[in-house]
């Protein structure tokens, strides 16, 4: 199925609804009427999340005559951008802690599930599928890994004719929930990134190829022969890419899928503090290995409480009346039990009474 993101390719600022004509009907799953609120509601942050909000906006514009302007900043930025107070709800893969959320006056919860993949550049050898581990991933994103026909590569994918080739290592150059996902895996699946650590911003190995958001990324792997990166599943989808599957926790091979990612969140524990569940090297035969979620973020007590309201419905439309957009790009809408905790999230989000704006 062919994909419509309201996306640009490197520019950091997407915008991702059009000024579609406005529908007055209120049809099953149709988005409120929001004379209200502005005309734009502005969101920054996730580009893990970009492809999603972006189809959701479009959608929610024609039913409910509400622009939802998002800028695929990256999630420091989006985190930056909600703090300063410029835009009424951020985004970010990497959940903020209790403690920052309590200081900044912040709610935080997820959004919708996908997944991380690996993607490469291998002329020689095309769109032949490969497999990687935890450890052989970490190992080339620290340089101890520098061929393509390395052994340890070699040993995972003995069908393929793997060139005697440098790896052209492609990672984030701005500050990234993607990231954080990726190295999180990273941290619990190779010793050397055990110590680096999870990181929106890691230290990476000299020589590597930085790529602002997912689509940079995506770019550079494309042009560079012989390249690796990593993005969010749609945007491999979307540029035909060749993605690797992975040796999960259960020592399974699996491959990037809804069903895969689905496996994934299905033990999650979202009853923690922020809902900040880790989905990442969970444990079942068929749970894709690098799995999580975007986290809205919005003022527990918004200044503009118009405008927080229509983000809020906006969110509850893409739950509900979203789910076919959310299938089509294979991110997994949340389960109807996370749905209930989100909203009573929500119930945190008040205006200067006190009462709840949904």
């Amino acid at each position: 199925m062919r994909l419509k993101f309201l996306m640009t390719g490197l520019a950091a600022a997407v915008l991702l609804a059009a000024c579609g004509a406005k529908d007055e009907k209120k049809a099953d799953g149709a988005a409120p009427a929001a004379a209200e609120a502005k005309a734009g509601i502005n969101g920054a942050g996730s580009s893990f999340i970009a492809p999603l909000f972006g189809k959701w906006a479009a959608e929610f514009n024609k039913v409910g005559g509400v622009q939802i302007n998002y800028q695929s900043v990256g999630s420091g930025a989006g985190i930056d951008q909600i703090k300063k107070k410029t835009v009424d709800f951020g985004a970010t893969d990497a959940p903020l802690k209790a403690d920052d959320l309590a200081a900044a006056g912040l709610v935080q919860f997820p959004s919708a599930i996908g997944g991380v993949v690996a993607v490469y550049n291998i002329k020689d050898i095309g769109n032949q599928p490969l497999v990687f581990n935890g450890q052989v991933l970490g190992d080339i994103y620290t340089g101890k890994i520098k061929k393509w026909n390395d052994p340890a590569i070699v040993a995972l994918n003995k069908a393929a004719k793997l060139p005697d080739m440098d790896i052209k290592v492609v990672r984030r150059a701005d500050g990234s929930g993607t990231s954080y996902l990726f190295t999180e895996f990273l941290s619990k699946t190779n010793a050397d990134w055990e110590k680096l650590g999870a990181s929106k911003e890691p230290k990476w190995m000299d020589g590597s190829i930085g790529g602002k958001g997912n689509d940079g990324v995506a770019a550079n792997v494309k042009q560079f022969d012989g390249s690796i990166g990593y993005v969010e599943y749609a945007y491999a989808k979307k540029n035909g890419m060749a993605a690797a599957s992975l040796i999960n926790k259960d020592g399974k091979t699996v491959a990037p899928s809804a069903e895969t990612f689905a496996s994934a969140a299905a033990k999650a524990d979202w009853k923690v503090p922020g809902m900040a569940a880790s989905l990442t090297n969970a444990a079942g035969e068929k749970s894709w290995p690098i799995a999580g979620t975007a986290f809205v973020l919005m003022y527990a007590k918004p200044e503009n409480t118009a405008n927080a309201t229509q983000v809020l419905k906006f969110l509850d439309w893409g739950y509900t009346a979203g789910q076919a957009q959310a299938n089509e790009l294979e991110y997994i809408p949340l389960p109807a039990d996370v749905v209930t905790l989100v909203k009573a999230e929500w119930k945190k989000i008040t205006d200067a009474s006190g009462k709840p704006l949904m």
